[in-house]
């Protein structure tokens, strides 16, 4: 694979010399010290290191193997997920094999969360594990770049001037992952560049076409290399967002100021935000793979779209923002009625109680009032927006013809 050298994750024979860089390297250390001891960490930093390296070594200093390591540490992600969630559920794993490969396109919600959620889920049901795909800007942190590499992630340049070098870095990643799936290695990439922070999940057509472009001179149409991938759609619902609050915040000053610039370090707070703050009720569902491919990037990204939205599990928060942002959010009978209706046509989690939404919206309401009222709106929406792209998917499915 020298040809994708160059954004690869790391082989089995790497993986023993990564290990040891990490187990050595002080940021780490200090990194993995705060989330053992908060207290000894602000105290007693070097006495923290000095023994967070050593049950590093004991724990994972041994591995040599990518999937060794993964299993090793599938224990350390449960608990995290655990002490971070009220429960995970899942459905639609059923429908996959354990023979061949997927390509899982995902709709995205948190950085690492998202995709380390769907390998746990993969692992806990005798699946194999995805490589992911990570964007380069997420490489400035020098210790998450080790990490993720080490954790089967692979890069997806970004930021490209020239539409000579962003065709040829679009080729090679195509190449990447037509060769991992003909070589039974799943992939997890997000539908499209960064994450959804309006709550509006679609595919982004480019995508498509980028797995297309180093299958053109192999004479399949791209209908035929579209099935060969075995897309998945695949569906991550949050109860409650980590980074909420910072999404707002982003899409008020796009729309007030037209631009946003992250501060440094922004990627890695919201990391370590979404790995461990609370998430609430977190649901996955893994879509029927597409095996009979349209025959263009846009109607397949549609299709996509349609599964993702139909099949996303929505929350009492989802519901209650969805009211709230509505014309009538007045409790009337009139609008106890709507909410009937539309919640009996959506897919839920659960078939929500009257305490259920009052509880639901107090914390809302507790989540606004910590935002700026300039955000509000933009808050609010997230959580609301996809109640309506389920609405709207539930219509064209249930459209003649």
């Amino acid at each position: 694979m020298q040809e994708f050298d160059a954004i690869r994750p790391y082989s089995d024979e790497e993986t023993g010399p990564a290990i040891q860089r990490l187990v050595n390297d002080k940021e780490f250390l200090d990194m993995v010290g705060r989330f053992k001891s908060p207290a000894l960490a602000h105290w007693a930093p070097a006495f923290l290191r000095f023994f967070t390296r050593r049950w590093l070594v004991s724990r994972f200093g041994h591995f040599t193997r990518v999937d060794d390591l993964q299993a090793g540490l599938s224990g350390y992600i449960g608990d995290l997920i655990e002490n971070t969630t009220t429960r995970v559920t899942t459905s639609g794993v059923e429908n996959l094999s354990k023979q061949g490969a997927y390509l899982f396109i995902s709709n995205h919600r948190d950085i690492v969360f998202d995709p380390m959620l769907v390998n746990y889920l993969l692992f806990r049901n005798g699946l194999r594990t995805t490589r992911i795909a990570i964007g380069d800007n997420l490489l400035a942190n020098r210790v998450f770049a080790e990490m993720m590499r080490l954790n089967k992630s692979f890069i997806v340049r970004r930021d490209m001037t020239s539409p000579r070098e962003m065709r040829d870095a679009y080729i090679t990643l195509s190449g990447f992952i037509n060769h991992s799936i003909a070589n039974n290695e799943n992939i997890w990439i997000a539908q499209r560049e960064g994450r959804a922070k309006d709550g509006l999940d679609f595919t982004d057509p480019a995508i498509i076409k980028m797995f297309y472009m180093s299958c053109k001179k192999s004479g399949l149409s791209f209908a035929e290399a579209m099935n060969k991938l075995r897309i998945v759609p695949v569906s991550i619902s949050y109860e409650y967002d980590p980074c909420d609050k910072d999404k707002a915040r982003e899409l008020e000053t796009k729309a007030r100021a037209g631009s946003y610039k992250k501060a440094e370090g922004e990627d890695t707070e919201q990391i370590m935000k979404g790995l461990t703050e609370f998430k609430g009720h977190v649901h996955v569902h893994f879509g029927t793979p597409i095996v009979d491919a349209p025959e263009n990037p846009k109607q397949l990204a549609a299709l996509i779209d349609r599964e993702v939205h139909a099949n996303y599990r929505l929350h009492a928060s989802n519901l209650v923002a969805y009211e709230m942002r509505g014309p009538d959010t007045t409790g009337s009978e009139a609008s106890a009625d709507a909410r009937t209706s539309f919640t009996e046509s959506v897919a839920t989690t659960d078939k929500f109680s009257a305490e259920d939404m009052r509880v639901a919206r107090a914390e809302m309401e507790k989540r606004l009032e910590a935002c700026d009222p300039a955000t509000r709106p933009y808050l609010l929406d997230m959580y609301a927006n996809p109640v309506q792209t389920a609405l709207d998917a539930i219509a064209i499915q249930n459209t003649p013809g």
